[in-house]
C-alpha cells in the first residue's frame, strides 16, 4: 500500500494478491472487508442530487430541474463542490466513529443526465430538463464541482446516470424494451454522456434497468463496450442501478438465473453490480455464489473479474481510501461545515437564481413593503415539503417556508394572513377561512402545486403511475381555488412549485402575476420572499416546454424524439423553454458574427449589445441558436448552442460575447453520423428561444461551406 506508486501499479498488486472469491466480493455494492489486506468493508451506493441524501441533515439546494433554471453553469459548479465536501465531511465522521454504513461513502450516483422527452416522467425534477446541450453544460460543471480539482485524488465520484435512453413510465422502467434510432441515440440520448466523459471527467457511470434495442442497459455490450468504451473513450467504473442484474433475468427475462444475468452483465463491461437497495447481507452473499457458478461454469473468465475489479479498485485508490488521511487533501473537512450557514447562503442565492417569472400583467410585481395587508393562502404556502424532494431527504434541516420567509421579509404592522384552502389533492377545513381573508386582504398570494409526494420515483411514491403523472393539470380541488380566489378582484399572485410542466392555460389567461419557484431549497421561502417584493430582480428560465395538453404529445412509451421538446415540436404552448421574464426590459442590437461564411475550420464570434431598459439593474440570460430546414432529413428546427447570465446596471449596456466552434453547427443524420452540411442556417441571440414573440431577438443568415 506504498502510496508513492502510481495507482494503475498499487491495483494490480492488490489484485494479485486476492483470491477468486475475494475478488468476487469486491465486485458488489456491498463490497466486503478483507482484513489480511487491510480493505475495509465498502458501499457504493450514495446520493447527491440537491444535497447529501438519507443520512442526517445537510444543505438542501434547489432541485435539480431548478438548478438548470439558473442557466448559470458556474454557480453549480459551486453548488455541487458544496455537496461533495458535506460528503466528504460526513464520510470521515462516520469513520472516525467506527461505522461505514451505506448512504456514507464517497461515490454518488448523481448527475443524472436524461433528457426529458416527455413531462409526464416523475424524475424530470431530477434532470437538467429537455435539452442535450443545457444538460451536458450543467452536467459537466456538476461532475466537476463533485470531483474537485486535485491533480490526484477525487473528491467524491460521480457517476452520470442512467445510461442510456431512459425516461420512463417508472412502472415499466424494469421491464420496458426501448427501440431508439440512431439518429435519437446520438442527437438527443447521447451528447450529455459524452460531455461529461470527455470534459466532466465522471469517473463513473450508472447504467439503467430498460432494455435498449432488445438489450438490457446494464448488460448491452454495444452500449457500455462499443460505445461507452469505445467510442467516448470512457475509462471508469460502471455501476448498475439499484436491482438492474436481478431484472435482466426476473423482468426482460434475457437470461435464466441470477448467474446468466451476472455474467452477461460483466461480459458487457458493468463492473460494479448493485442489488436492490433493501438488500440484505444475506442476499448479497446468495449473488456472490452466482457469480462464482457462472464463473465454475465457463460464462465468464476470470479475466473479466479482474477486468471489473480493477476499476473499481482504481476508483476507490483516487478517492484515497488505501492512504493516510493526512495525504488525501479532503479527509480532514471538519464536520461543522454540514448545513452550515456559508452553505444555506449558497442555498440562498441559488434559489434566487432559479425561480422564474412567468406573467407580470401591470407590473404587478414587485409588491410594495408597505402594503396594508396580505392574505396567503395554498397548500404549499407552509409546506416544508414543497421545498425539496422527501424521499430522499428524511431528516431535512430547517426548510424556511414562504410563510416564514414573508413574516421574517416584512415590517410586524403588515398584517399576513394565513390559511390553507386545500389540501394538495382534497378539500381542508378552512376553505371559507380562505376566501374570507382573501376578501379582506389588500392583495392575494396564492402558493400551489406539486410535491414529491405526488411526482417522483417508483419505489417511492404511491399509487398505480408510480411518480409519473397522467396530465399536466393541478389537482382538481386546487384549481377550483385558484379560480376562486381570481375571481375576488384582488391583486393576485400565483406561485407555483413542481418539478416539471404544468397545464398553466388558465392562469395565464386570467391571473395577473405567475412565479414557477420549483422546489426551492432549505432557504427557498426566503428566495421567493425576495423576488416578491422586489429585493431579487429574478432571471430565471424555463429548462422545459411548458405544454397545453398531453393530448399535443406522441405516446409516452415512443422514444422517437418527433414531435417533442422545443427542437421538434410544432404546436402552441403555454410558455417555450428558454422563456422567463425580469422585472427589467433588455433590448438587443449590434450582432456582429464573423465569419460569415464558415469552414469546418473556423470558430465563430459572435458579440451583441445588451442594453437594460430599466427600471432595476437585473440579470439576464443571453441564449444562442441555431437553425436550418435546408436539409433532406429532419433536424431541430433550431437548437440551443450557447448562453450567458450576466448583471447589467439599470439603463446601461453591455457587449456580450460568445465563440463556437463549426463542429457544434454539425446536423446528425438518420445514421447517427455527425456531418458538416453546407447550406443556410439561422443564429438567433436572445432572451429566449426564438419563434413565440418573447423578448428582443436578434438573428443573421450565416453559410456553412466545404
Amino acid at each position: 500500500m506504498n502510496h508513492l506508486i502510481p495507482f494503475d501499479e498499487r491495483v494490480e498488486d492488490l489484485i494479485s494478491r486476492l483470491t477468486i472469491d475475494e475478488k468476487i466480493s469486491q465486485i458488489f455494492n456491498m463490497s466486503t472487508e478483507i482484513e489480511r489486506l487491510n480493505i475495509p468493508h465498502y458501499d457504493w451506493r450514495d446520493e447527491g442530487l440537491q444535497g447529501v441524501a438519507f443520512v442526517e441533515e445537510s444543505t438542501l439546494f434547489p432541485q435539480v430541474i431548478a438548478m438548470a433554471a439558473s442557466f448559470n453553469d458556474d454557480l453549480i459548479e459551486s453548488v455541487a463542490s458544496v455537496i461533495a465536501e458535506e460528503a466528504r465531511a460526513r464520510h470521515h465522521h462516520y469513520l472516525k466513529k467506527g461505522e461505514q454504513q451505506r448512504w456514507t461513502g464517497l461515490t454518488y450516483s448523481t448527475p443524472n443526465i436524461n433528457i426529458v422527452r416527455d413531462p409526464r416522467w416523475g424524475r424530470g425534477q431530477e434532470t437538467f430538463g429537455e435539452d442535450p446541450y443545457l444538460t451536458s453544460r450543467m452536467g459537466v460543471a456538476f461532475c466537476k464541482g463533485l470531483q474537485g480539482y486535485d491533480p490526484k485524488y477525487l473528491k467524491i465520484s460521480a457517476e452520470a446516470k442512467h445510461f442510456a435512453v431512459h425516461s420512463g413510465p417508472e412502472n415499466r422502467r424494469h421491464e420496458i424494451d426501448i427501440p431508439v434510432s440512431k439518429k435519437d441515440l446520438y442527437e438527443t440520448y447521447l451528447p450529455a454522456f459524452k460531455a461529461c466523459v470527455h470534459e466532466g471527467k465522471t469517473e463513473g457511470i450508472m447504467s439503467a434497468y430498460n432494455r435498449v434495442n432488445g438489450e438490457p442497459a446494464s448488460a448491452s455490450r454495444s452500449l457500455l463496450h462499443d460505445i461507452l468504451r469505445d467510442e467516448l473513450g470512457f475509462e471508469g467504473y460502471v455501476i448498475s442501478d439499484g436491482g438492474a442484474i436481478r431484472d435482466i433475468h426476473k423482468y426482460h427475462k434475457v437470461a435464466k438465473d441470477y448467474a446468466e444475468a451476472a455474467a452477461l452483465a460483466l461480459k458487457a463491461g458493468c463492473d460494479i453490480l448493485n442489488p436492490f437497495n433493501l438488500a440484505t447481507v444475506a442476499k448479497v452473499k446468495r449473488h456472490r455464489r452466482s457469480v462464482r457458478k457462472a464463473l465454475d461454469k465457463g460464462m465468464i473468465t476470470k479475466e473479466d473479474i479482474d477486468r471489473a475489479l480493477r476499476r473499481a479498485l482504481r476508483a476507490r485508490f483516487k478517492l484515497g481510501m488505501f492512504d493516510p488521511p493526512e495525504i488525501v487533501p479532503y479527509a480532514n473537512i471538519s464536520y461543522d461545515v454540514i448545513n452550515s450557514k456559508k452553505h444555506r447562503q449558497l442555498s440562498y442565492h441559488t434559489a434566487h437564481e432559479t425561480i422564474v417569472l412567468l406573467k407580470n400583467d401591470s407590473n404587478v410585481l414587485p409588491l410594495d413593503v408597505d402594503i396594508g395587508s396580505i392574505a396567503l393562502i395554498g397548500p404549499n404556502a407552509d409546506n416544508p415539503k414543497a421545498m425539496y424532494y422527501p424521499h430522499y431527504y428524511p431528516n431535512p434541516p430547517k426548510i424556511m417556508t414562504l410563510l416564514q420567509g414573508i413574516q421574517k421579509k416584512l415590517p410586524s404592522q403588515i398584517e399576513i394572513k394565513y390559511a390553507k384552502g386545500c389540501e394538495l389533492e382534497v378539500p381542508s377545513e378552512d376553505k371559507e377561512r380562505a376566501i374570507q381573508i382573501a376578501q379582506e386582504s389588500d392583495v392575494i398570494i396564492g402558493v400551489f402545486g406539486l410535491t414529491g409526494e405526488i411526482e417522483g420515483e417508483e419505489g417511492y411514491v404511491l399509487g398505480p403511475l408510480c411518480g409519473d403523472r397522467e396530465d399536466l393539470k393541478l389537482p382538481e380541488v386546487q384549481e377550483e381555488l385558484i379560480k376562486e380566489l381570481n375571481e375576488i378582484g384582488k391583486p393576485f399572485i400565483l406561485i407555483l412549485t413542481s418539478g416539471s410542466a404544468l397545464d398553466l392555460g388558465y392562469a395565464k389567461e386570467k391571473v395577473p402575476a405567475i412565479i414557477h419557484a420549483w422546489y426551492a431549497g432549505c432557504e427557498g421561502g426566503k428566495a421567493i420572499a425576495d423576488i416578491l417584493f422586489g429585493e431579487y430582480n429574478p432571471a430565471g428560465r424555463l429548462p422545459i416546454t411548458f405544454y397545453k395538453s398531453v393530448d399535443q404529445l406522441p405516446d409516452y412509451e415512443d422514444y422517437n424524439m418527433e414531435g417533442r421538446t422545443y427542437r421538434y415540436f410544432e404546436g402552441k404552448v403555454i410558455y417555450p423553454f428558454g422563456y422567463g421574464l425580469s422585472y427589467s426590459r433588455f433590448e438587443y442590437k449590434n450582432l456582429q458574427i464573423s465569419p460569415q461564411q464558415i469552414t469546418e475550420d473556423d470558430n465563430i464570434v459572435i458579440t451583441v449589445d445588451i442594453e437594460n431598459l430599466g427600471p432595476y439593474s437585473g440579470e439576464e440570460v443571453a441564449q444562442v441558436y441555431i437553425g436550418r430546414n435546408d436539409l433532406e432529413y429532419r433536424v431541430p428546427k433550431h437548437e440551443l448552442k450557447a448562453f450567458k447570465r450576466v448583471l447589467i446596471e439599470k439603463e446601461k449596456t453591455k457587449m456580450v460575447n460568445f465563440t463556437l466552434s463549426a463542429s457544434e453547427l454539425k446536423s446528425i443524420n438518420m445514421d447517427g453520423k455527425s456531418i458538416f452540411e453546407p447550406g443556410k442556417i439561422i443564429c438567433y441571440v436572445g432572451g429566449c428561444q426564438p419563434g413565440f414573440g418573447y423578448g428582443a431577438i436578434v438573428s443573421q443568415q450565416l453559410t456553412l461551406e466545404i
